[in-house]
């Protein structure tokens, strides 16, 4: 199998340390989310759970990018052409278009990282998956919890995924058309859902017979059947996430200038210290 532009330039590489050298973000599953921008190049993103911005920071130029939280504290530089709107999702799925804020394109690249609560996390991934194509990625954060003290619903350590791990075993029952893996990357996973398909209604018109079973789900499930198996895990090496992914970017731009522009803009909001990114929309 032949290896990945990224792996194969120098050039690339070298830029990418200098973009991650302006920027405090040293979490691997950033790395990981930086390599799928890179390889899928999405004309469009939807990020749910924006906070800091540190993963809408990773939106490579020429990609039409929304952030929604009900609370942002936007401190990274954003790319151009990417909006952040201050709702929750719930709110913001109901009152906006995404395809309209998009240009009349659909979903390319989502990601989920809003409320950690199994509920949230499901409605989450119903809202995109309605503006979603054939080749769409949705990618979830947290799915693969690092013990029962930082699985629990609510917040009892510093590093907390909550219940989102019920979101890979329920969608494994409910809907066996998807492709659903789940990457082991620190802290707490990516999951990875592929084969997408928009007409699907079976979430919605289960969502309350599905919500109560998985609230009836106990940590102890994963110890008994076996973390590994239940989640359907891959190991975080790079080809073994590619291989998760379509084959081809959503365009064709060089990969080379696109993370150049991106380095560079990085460095430049650096050097002029700004702190004030763009407001959040209503």
């Amino acid at each position: 199998m032949a290896v990945s532009t990224y792996e194969q330039n120098f050039t690339t590489r070298a830029i990418g340390r200098l973009f991650w050298a302006a920027l405090p973000l040293r979490s691997p599953y950033l790395f990981t989310l930086d390599r799928i921008h890179q390889h899928l190049r999405p004309r469009t993103y939807v990020e749910v759970g924006v906070s800091k911005g540190k993963s809408l920071a990773l939106v490579l130029p020429g990609t039409l990018a929304i952030g929604v939280d009900p609370a942002p504290r936007v401190c990274y530089p954003l790319r151009r052409g990417t909006r952040v709107f201050e709702q929750t999702s719930d709110d913001f799925f109901e009152n906006h278009d995404p395809n309209a804020l998009l240009g009349g394109l659909p979903l390319d690249l989502g990601f989920i990282d809003g409320m950690h609560q199994f509920e949230f996390t499901l409605r989450d991934f119903m809202h995109l998956e309605r503006f979603a194509h054939s080749d769409t990625t949705i990618l979830v954060h947290d799915c693969y919890p690092l013990s029962k003290d930082t699985a629990t619903r609510e917040r009892q350590t510093k590093q907390w995924s909550g219940d989102v791990w019920k979101l890979v075993v329920c969608l494994k029952e409910w809907r066996s058309d998807l492709k659903i893996d789940v990457v082991d990357v620190h802290p707490t996973g990516l999951g990875v859902i592929t084969a997408l398909d928009s007409s699907s209604r079976v979430l919605e018109e289960h969502y309350d017979e599905i919500v109560r079973h998985a609230a009836g789900l106990r940590y102890e499930f994963l110890e008994d059947q076996g973390k590994d198996n239940v989640l359907n895990r891959v190991p975080s090496d790079w080809l073994s996430v590619r291989n998760l992914l379509p084959n081809r970017p959503f365009r064709s731009d060089s990969v080379h200038l696109l993370t150049a522009q991106r380095a560079a803009s990085t460095w430049l909001y650096k050097a002029v210290g700004s702190s004030s990114p763009p407001a959040p929309d209503a």
